[in-house]
Formats: structure tokens, sequence, C-alpha cells
């Protein structure tokens, strides 16, 4: 149970940089728009401290830790969220910056963004195969 508070607390400081460089990168280049800067902050307080927040109310009720679903869930959400805040941090400072990027550069990020989704997704597929296993017990 402490290892998913710790990597919850991970999450909560990650978010808590985003928000601040978010405001702080914004005011010091004089942008007033919107930037995908403003999605990474709710995007590791919601998907990475509360998640791991609840997984770790969960691990201390049911037996998760030995599933190999769950397991599964822990490499690939672990890579999937963080990849998705990079790619979100990388498009906001593009956009900040008015960086004029090339077609395949701005396809590459939000390839690379999608794979991040795409990975968080069957990371959250994966807890719930492995908490509806752990209920049923």
């Amino acid at each position: 149970m402490k290892k998913y508070i710790n990597i919850s607390l991970i999450y909560a400081i990650g978010a808590m940089a985003g928000g601040v460089f978010y405001r702080e990168f914004t005011k010091f280049n004089g942008f007033t728009g919107n930037t995908s800067l403003g999605k990474v902050h709710p995007h590791l307080f919601l998907l990475g401290m509360i998640v791991f927040l609840l997984v770790a109310l969960f691990a201390k009720h049911c037996d998760l830790k030995n599933r190999k679903s769950f397991k599964a869930f822990m490499c690939v959400y672990n890579i999937g969220v963080p990849l998705t805040a990079v790619m979100l941090l990388v498009r906001g400072i593009v956009q900040v910056l008015n960086i004029s990027l090339t077609s395949a550069m701005d396809s590459a990020i939000s390839g690379i963004a999608g794979i991040g989704h795409i990975l968080t997704g069957v990371g959250i597929i994966l807890l719930l195969l492995s908490l509806r296993k752990a209920v049923k017990k």
C-alpha cells in the first residue's frame, strides 16, 4: 500500500510542477490563449495521484499485487500517463512559443501523444480487470 501512496505522491509533485510551469511560462512569454500546458496539471492529478490513491485503498482490501493483469497495469499505465504528460508539455511549449513545425514533426508529436493515451487506456482496462477478479474472491 505504501508503494502506491508513494507513486501517488510522485504524480502529485509532477502535477504541481506542471501547474506552476504552465502559469509562469505563459506569463513570462506574454501568452494569453489556450494551450496544452494547462492540461498537464489535471492529467497528472487525476490520472496519476487520484488513481493511485484509489489503487492503494483497493490494495489494502484485495490481493492485487499478485495478479498478472495488475502487474501489466503497473507497467503500461506508468509509461502511458507520463508519456501523455510529456507530450502535452511539448505541444504546449510549441504553442506558447509559436514554433512553426513541419507536418512530420506535428504528426510525430500527435502520434506519440496518441500512443501515451492508448497506453493509459489499456492500463485502465487492465486495472479494472484486476479489480473485477480480486473482488470476486
